[in-house]
C-alpha cells in the first residue's frame, strides 16, 4: 500500500513534461490536448497554409542579433532594386559599403532560404515569389517608429482591403483588438485624474481619433456592404462598435481635462500656477539637488564637561518631580484675556476691479446698455503678477454659482458684464506685458422671458 503511494506521487504530471523546440519533430497538433483543435481554429489553419513563409522568416531571422539584422537589411534592400534581373556587379555596387565576406554569407543564406535565385544560364540573380511574400510581411520594420505605427497601418490595410474588395475578418479582428486596447488605455488615463498623464496622453488620444476619424468612410461601408461569410459581417460590427466608443471618449476626455485646470491652484498673485510648479519640478534632474548642501553636514556634540552636565541634568529632574504634599486641584477661574480677531483681506485689484465695473455701469446713460469695453482697460496696470491676477477674475463675471457667494468675488460675479475672450493674441504697449488674450467686456443684458 506505502510503495504503490509513493510510486503514484513521484510519477511526473502531464504539464510537467517539457517540450523542446522541434527537438522531437514534433507536428503542431502534438500540443494541442485534442488534435482536432488546432484544424478547428482559423487562424492555425491560415497559418498552416504559409508554412514556406514561416520556414523562410526562421531561416532569415536566426543566429545572432547583429547577423540577423545584416540578411534583413540586404534583403530589403534586394526588395526595393527596381530590377528584375541583377548581376553580380549589380550587387556589388549597391552594397559596395560591406565587406565582401559579409555579403557573400547573407547571400549564401538568400539563396539556401530559396528567397534568391541564381540563374546559371543567364548567369544573374531574381527574386522568387516567396521573397515578394516575404517582403510584403516584413516591410512595415521599415517605417519610422511611432506609438502609433500599428493601429494606423491596421486602419490602412483595412481601408484598402476594402477599397479593392479584399476584406479579411483577422485583419478587422486585429484592429478590434487595438482599437479596445486603445480604449482601456485612456479610460485608466481618464480615470486616473492626473494632469500630467491627462496631457501627456493628449497628443496621442488626438492623433488616434484623427486615424479613426479618416478612415470611417471604408469602415463604413465595410459594415453596410453585403458579405457572403457571416464572421466578416459581425467583426465588421464588432468594429464599428468599438470605433464609436472610442470617438464618443472624446467628450470624457474633455471634461477631464476641464476638471483639471478647474483644479489648478494660483499662487497668490505672483500669477505662477501649480501647473507651473509641477512642470518645473518635473524638468529638473533630481530633486534632492534642490536642498543644495543644506543636509550636507551634522552637528556633531562634543562635552567637555561632563561631570558638571549629569550634575545638572540630576538638578533638573528633582525639580520637575512632583511634590505629594503640594495640592494637585485644578486651577483658579480667571478671565479670559482681550483679543483682536484678525480677517483674511481680499486683494486690493478685487476691490477696485469692482468699483471699475460699477463706475462704467453708473456712467451709462439711463434707458441705454452700456457700450463693450476692450479689455486690456481693466486688466492692464502695475506689475504683470496684478494683470495676471485681474485676468483670472474676468471668468467669474456671470458665473452661476459665484452669484451666490458672500463677499467680493459674488460681488464681482453680479456685476453686469461678461467676459468674450477670443483665441488669439494682441500685442500690447506696457512696460510689463507683451501680449494679451484678444476680448472684451460686455454689458450682461438678461434674457427678456416673453421672447
Amino acid at each position: 500500500m506505502i510503495r504503490q503511494m509513493i510510486d503514484s506521487d513521484s510519477a511526473p504530471a502531464p504539464e510537467a513534461v517539457s517540450f523542446a523546440d522541434d527537438a522531437d519533430g514534433s507536428s503542431f497538433e502534438s500540443y494541442f490536448r485534442d488534435p482536432a483543435f488546432a484544424a478547428e481554429s482559423p487562424l492555425a489553419w491560415r497559418l498552416g497554409q504559409r508554412l514556406a513563409v514561416l520556414d523562410a522568416l526562421r531561416g532569415l531571422l536566426s543566429g545572432g542579433q547583429a547577423m540577423a539584422q545584416l540578411r534583413l537589411w540586404v534583403f530589403l534592400e534586394l526588395a526595393t532594386l527596381p530590377r528584375g534581373r541583377l548581376q553580380r556587379d549589380d550587387l556589388n555596387q549597391a552594397f559596395f559599403s560591406l565587406r565582401p565576406e559579409a555579403l557573400d554569407a547573407s547571400l549564401k543564406r538568400l539563396r539556401d532560404l530559396g528567397l534568391l535565385i541564381w540563374d546559371a544560364t543567364a548567369q544573374d540573380y531574381h527574386l522568387s515569389p516567396l521573397a515578394q511574400q516575404l517582403q510584403g510581411l516584413l516591410a512595415p520594420l521599415a517605417r519610422t517608429t511611432d506609438e502609433d505605427d500599428e493601429m494606423a497601418a491596421l486602419l490602412a490595410q483595412v481601408a484598402g482591403a476594402q477599397a479593392l474588395g479584399l476584406s479579411d475578418a483577422g485583419q478587422i479582428q486585429h484592429l478590434h483588438a487595438q482599437l479596445a486596447r486603445r480604449y482601456d488605455e485612456f479610460a485608466d488615463v481618464i480615470a486616473s485624474g492626473s494632469e500630467a498623464r491627462l496631457r501627456e496622453a493628449q497628443p496621442r488620444f488626438e492623433r488616434a481619433l484623427q486615424l479613426v476619424e479618416r478612415a470611417g468612410e471604408a469602415l463604413t461601408a465595410l459594415i453596410r456592404s453585403d458579405h457572403d461569410d457571416p464572421r466578416l459581417e459581425r467583426e465588421a460590427r464588432a468594429l464599428g462598435h468599438g470605433q464609436a466608443r472610442l470617438l464618443s471618449m472624446a467628450s470624457q476626455f474633455t471634461r477631464a481635462l476641464q476638471q483639471a485646470d478647474r483644479q489648478r491652484v494660483t499662487l497668490g498673485t505672483t500669477g505662477i500656477t501649480s501647473s507651473d510648479v509641477r512642470d518645473w519640478l518635473q524638468s529638473r534632474g533630481s530633486l534632492h539637488e534642490l536642498l543644495g548642501d543644506a543636509l550636507s553636514f551634522n552637528p556633531q556634540p562634543v562635552f567637555i564637561s561632563g561631570h558638571e552636565l549629569v550634575d545638572v541634568a540630576e538638578g533638573e529632574f528633582e525639580r520637575d518631580r512632583p511634590d505629594p504634599q503640594r495640592s494637585q486641584g485644578l486651577p483658579p477661574a480667571a478671565h479670559a484675556a482681550s483679543g483682536t480677531l484678525e480677517a483674511l483681506r481680499m486683494p486690493q485689484e478685487l476691490g477696485d476691479l469692482i468699483d471699475q465695473l460699477a463706475g462704467w455701469t453708473a456712467a451709462t446713460t439711463p434707458g441705454e446698455a452700456p457700450a463693450a469695453r476692450p479689455i486690456d482697460q481693466v486688466v492692464l496696470g502695475g506689475r504683470y503678477a496684478q494683470a495676471a491676477y485681474r485676468l483670472q477674475l474676468l471668468p467669474l463675471l456671470g458665473d452661476e454659482q459665484a452669484r451666490t457667494l458672500q463677499g467680493l468675488t459674488g460681488d464681482l460675479a453680479r456685476s453686469p458684464w461678461r467676459t468674450v475672450l477670443l483665441p488669439e493674441t494682441v500685442a500690447v504697449q506696457n512696460p510689463y506685458v507683451a501680449a494679451l488674450s484678444a476680448g472684451r467686456l460686455e454689458p450682461d443684458i438678461p434674457d427678456d422671458p416673453h421672447a
